[in-house]
């Protein structure tokens, strides 16, 4: 398998307070993992292009962006969005470049340059809605490559795959009713964003665990409930909210998943991707907030995605 890492050193450049968990360091320690497991030379690295306005715009109102790019506050200074969604002198930039990366790694991975794609990027995005950044979040990095993928590429279907342990309500908003997307996660509740749990249907099969749950139930969630909707939606391009917030080293959540947890969910995507999408992947972290389990957790996600195992 090809697989890239697209990112940008204006994604480092975004940053809340020394006090937000939402840091610079969480890029640099997933580039210090890549070079300790000597994956930095076998996977190719791209730099991901500022997106587009009209890219953002298919998925959020004009509001929604006019709220990130006309307060951007001035160098050493910041405009709260909501109590821990901050915007600093570059955070604007820096979220264009996230979503940039998500856009241009869908046009790689279509295009056939590369069999599959991760987005190293921040901010994350799958906590934002068509109408209001939150949690984090300023524009849905996810959604946008999707809607790209079905309206500039003409995919008919496709799957977002939603591993963080928050709740990726921002893309579950953008895409109810839309029967061209199926959305499968798994996020601990009662929990942020605090969503009551939606039922199950063809296209939103978003189950909700309890805190302390561990590897092996997840597991068997994704294998009763992800992959049967997965097989019946038959997508044509599969994206990944990849937060690993839910690894046990990690406080910001409750849930126990370990790095090998996290390599057999990214298998048995890449099989459903084998199957039905000619192996089309793309991939954008989300979560994870203890540095080493974030880059440990990386490292694995990007070996299975590369088959460097």
């Amino acid at each position: 398998m090809s697989t890239a890492i697209y990112s940008h050193p204006d994604c480092m450049k975004h940053e809340m307070g020394d006090w937000h968990p939402e840091c610079p360091a969480r890029l640099q320690a997933i580039d210090d993992q890549l070079i300790l497991a000597r994956l930095d030379g076998l996977i190719e690295q791209r730099s991901a292009p500022l997106a587009d306005l009209s890219d953002v715009l298919r998925n959020h109102t004009p509001g929604a962006v006019a709220l990130v790019r006309d307060n951007v506050p001035a160098a050493g200074e910041y405009y709260p969005l909501d109590g821990d969604t901050i915007l600093s002198h570059d955070s604007y930039r820096a979220a264009l470049r996230a979503a940039g990366a998500a856009v241009a790694a869908t046009d790689a991975v279509i295009a056939g340059e590369v069999d599959n794609a991760f987005c190293s990027v921040r901010p994350p995005g799958h906590h934002a809605t068509p109408r209001e950044p939150m949690g984090f979040c300023f524009f849905n990095n996810v959604a946008i490559a999707a809607r790209h993928a079905m309206e500039v590429h003409g995919l008919e279907r496709v799957a977002i795959v939603d591993f963080d342990v928050h709740h990726g309500n921002g893309t579950a908003e953008a895409f109810r009713g839309d029967p061209r997307v199926l959305m499968a996660s798994l996020f601990q509740h009662p929990f942020y964003p605090y969503c009551d749990p939606e039922p199950v249907t063809a296209t939103s099969v978003n189950i909700p665990v309890p805190a302390l749950c561990d590897g092996e139930a997840v597991r068997k969630l994704v294998t009763d409930y992800w992959l049967p909707a997965l097989h019946a939606h038959k997508p044509q391009m599969i994206f990944v909210s990849a937060g690993f917030d839910g690894h046990r080293e990690d406080d910001m959540g409750g849930i126990g998943l370990v790095e090998a947890d996290y390599a057999w969910i990214t298998r048995q995507v890449m099989a459903i991707a084998r199957q039905y999408a000619n192996g089309r992947i793309v991939s954008c972290l989300e979560g994870g907030y203890a540095l080493s389990a974030l880059g440990r957790s990386v490292v694995a996600h990007l070996k299975v995605l590369a088959e460097l195992e």
